[in-house]
């Protein structure tokens, strides 16, 4: 029998068809609208998850919510927000939406999220260039892992500035017991379609409170004011989730434990079917403190490891999509940029991919994008040393322990000299 294609991360519905029932009474009822019964539903099965007295706005997308964040905390043009480079674009991109500068902040080597050290350094540095504090923080937890959220509000804390938690990839995660998306002003979540939990496309802020709940939902329902017509005073924005979307997201929100233990269940088979083989290192977290949902597996590659078909690395260019959206990519004329992972890596990607096992590199700094050259940025190289040996293999609630044991004995195929 042909194998099926191993996916990163791919979403899986519930053995009750609960999101199909909650859909159809949307159908059934009329609300095919952006609010609605699931859309309230969905926001208090989020509120109980998070705990912490919090309240949450379901929303488009985690991007959305930090841009509704960011206004949130005051963020105008002109300003600056401190940024985790080592992340995904959407962090970083809903800064310039506001008109605003990110500073971008290198990662610490045991998490491979916001250096404190560094945002401390940026925040006096920045004063000292500019006379004014940053108006944001904004820490990520990449692939699922915690950010130093006790160093980082301490930070945050002593300037008296917002911190906006990115936790689109760590929903779940916990930092000393405590739920990521709770330490800050506000908590960005995402349930995109490769997400811990899916709504197709969407995500949620999480909110210190009912007031500030009802002010990011007028902002993300056009700022409408309360006259019998319609009556703007300030920008808002179609940002709210559909009630479509939210059914999905109530019938996730079931099986939203086992997902998360799937995830670490397959970081576990991953350190054991991983240890032994010479130049490769499974990254996990550094202590108990940091519990990790485990969103993505990552991997790094010892540069002298030598991978079957490495001499033909960056020989042509990429010809259709990378993940995120199939079959949507802007034509390059040359493989190769100033700063790419090394051969090794994208050796073993293109020999995964052969035998039907998608794995990616893990994300290109954002200090390092050309888009935002120019942009102020601290750093201390680790994030670039990251990019250049790290990987993500496949940890979804689709992946079997026969999928892990097939791709664990793909690596070893592909490696041709051990260290």
């Amino acid at each position: 029998m042909e194998r099926k294609t191993i996916y990163l991360c791919l979403a899986h519905m519930s053995e009750e068809g609960l999101e199909q029932k909650y859909i159809k009474e949307a159908f059934d009822t009329n609300w095919v609208v952006p609010l609605g019964p699931n859309v309230n539903a969905f926001e208090k099965d989020l509120e109980r998850f998070v705990g912490e007295d919090k309240r949450v706005v379901a929303l488009s997308a985690g991007t959305a919510a930090v841009h509704l964040a960011l206004i949130g905390c005051g963020v105008k043009a002109g300003d600056e927000v401190c940024v985790q480079s080592f992340t995904f674009c959407a962090s970083a991109n809903p800064v310039r939406y506001a008109g605003a500068t990110p500073v971008f902040i290198d990662s610490e080597p045991g998490t491979w999220n916001m250096d404190p050290k560094l945002l401390e350094k940026a925040i006096l540095d920045r004063k000292a260039k500019t006379g004014r504090y940053p108006k944001a923080i904004i820490p990520v937890a990449l692939y699922g892992m915690p950010y130093d959220c006790g160093r980082i509000m301490e930070v945050a804390d002593r300037y008296g500035i917002p911190v906006i938690e990115d936790a689109a990839e760590g929903f779940g995660s916990r930092y000393k017991g405590r739920m990521l998306g709770t330490f800050g002003r506000y908590g960005v979540l995402s349930f995109n379609g490769n997400k811990m939990i899916t709504t197709s496309g969407g995500g949620a802020l999480i909110c210190a409170d009912e007031e500030q709940k009802d002010r990011i939902m007028w902002y993300a329902t056009q700022a409408r004011e309360a006259y019998p017509y319609y009556q703007h005073e300030e920008i808002g924005y179609n940002y709210r989730m559909s009630n479509i979307c939210a059914g999905i997201g109530r019938g996730q929100m079931a099986i939203v434990n086992d997902h998360i233990a799937h995830h670490k269940h397959v970081q576990q088979r991953y350190a054991e079917l991983l240890r032994d083989i010479p130049g490769i290192r499974l990254h996990s977290a550094p202590d108990t403190d940091y519990d990790s949902n485990y969103w993505l597996c990552t991997i790094t590659l010892d540069p002298a490891l030598r991978i079957a078909g490495q001499e033909n690395a960056y020989k042509e260019t990429v010809q259709s999509a990378v993940g995120g959206a199939a079959g949507v990519i802007h034509q390059t004329d040359t493989p190769v940029t100033d700063c790419q992972p090394n051969p090794n890596v994208e050796a073993l990607r293109v020999f995964l991919l052969e035998h039907k096992i998608e794995a990616r590199p893990v994300w290109k700094p954002m200090h390092k994008q050309p888009v935002f050259a120019g942009c102020p940025a601290y750093t201390n190289g680790v994030s670039e040393a990251i990019f250049k040996v790290g990987m993500c293999l496949p940890a979804g609630p689709m992946v079997t322990d026969d999928d892990i044991e097939y791709i664990v004995e793909k690596i070893k195929e592909a490696t041709l000299k051990a260290i």
